[in-house]
């Protein structure tokens, strides 16, 4: 065989080793048993799982009558969401190792709460309505609770009125940082797909990308304002509204602001 066609066929192997290798480690899975329990350690069957990233977006999971629910899934990190009627809602983050052994997480169930010690509001007058499955069941953030949370100020230029507005509030983030959504660090892959949806008691609703939102992220911020100039934000605006920064036009600053709900695309 002469030198030129020695070259054709390593060329032709290498080409064949790097379009098969990556596809190999593709389809390398390991065994996964995730067993749900309540506070005395009982098995709890038929408890809603949602994994992220979800390895079939279109399969429904839920544990067996023994309490577990078992998967092949690929190796890295997954947040591991359960719920189940009864029980408070847990999130976990496990890890996946490449190997063939069988490896078992456990997530462990709170009873559900009784009575109702956060407020939930549905309009302006009580506070913030803020829905997130599945990292958290809808909570509200009642006045007295979001002015209990760090506070920035920032100055804003409304091209409506030409003139400069000094903003104080929570940021955002914050916030949604308190029902478990994934920012930070977090924020990735999947996880970009995320999405929020803020809605005042008008009807007029915003949307924005959950990586506007973390300022980790993204330069800029949304705050969820108590004041304006130093004033409480007046029967037009208040008493909450929502503020971008970054936004050249004010069009997504929804005014008597009182739900927030963090999506996922379909």
């Amino acid at each position: 065989m002469g030198m030129r066609a020695q070259r054709f066929l390593l060329l032709c192997l290498s080409s064949v080793l790097t379009w098969t290798g990556p596809s190999t480690a593709q389809g390398v899975t390991s065994p996964v048993t995730i067993i749900v329990t309540d506070p005395s350690g009982g098995k709890i069957p038929h408890a809603g799982i949602r994994l992220i990233p979800s390895p079939d977006p279109a399969a429904r999971r839920e544990t067996d009558e023994k309490g577990q629910l078992s998967l092949n899934l690929k190796p890295g990190g997954y947040a591991v969401f359960v719920r189940c009627p009864g029980f408070q809602s847990t999130a976990i983050h496990i890890e996946v190792e490449t190997a063939k052994e069988l490896r078992t997480f456990s997530v462990r169930l709170p009873l559900g709460r009784t009575g109702s010690p956060t407020v939930s509001p549905i309009s302006s007058d009580a506070g913030l309505l803020v829905l997130a499955y599945p990292f958290h069941e809808p909570i509200g953030f009642s006045f007295a609770e979001l002015q209990a949370l760090p506070h920035i100020t920032m100055t804003v230029h409304n091209s409506h009125t030409n003139a400069d507005e000094t903003y104080s509030g929570v940021r955002l983030a914050d916030i949604l940082a308190k029902v478990g959504a994934p920012l930070g660090a977090e924020l990735k892959g999947d996880m970009l797909e995320n999405y929020v949806v803020a809605t005042g008691s008008d009807g007029y609703g915003a949307v924005l990308a959950l990586a506007e939102v973390d300022p980790s992220f993204h330069p800029g911020e949304v705050l969820v304002a108590e004041t304006m100039n130093g004033k409480s934000l007046d029967e037009h605006s208040g008493p909450l509204k929502l503020v971008v920064t970054e936004d050249k036009r004010p069009a997504r600053s929804v005014r008597n602001l009182t739900t927030i709900e963090l999506r996922s695309a379909p």
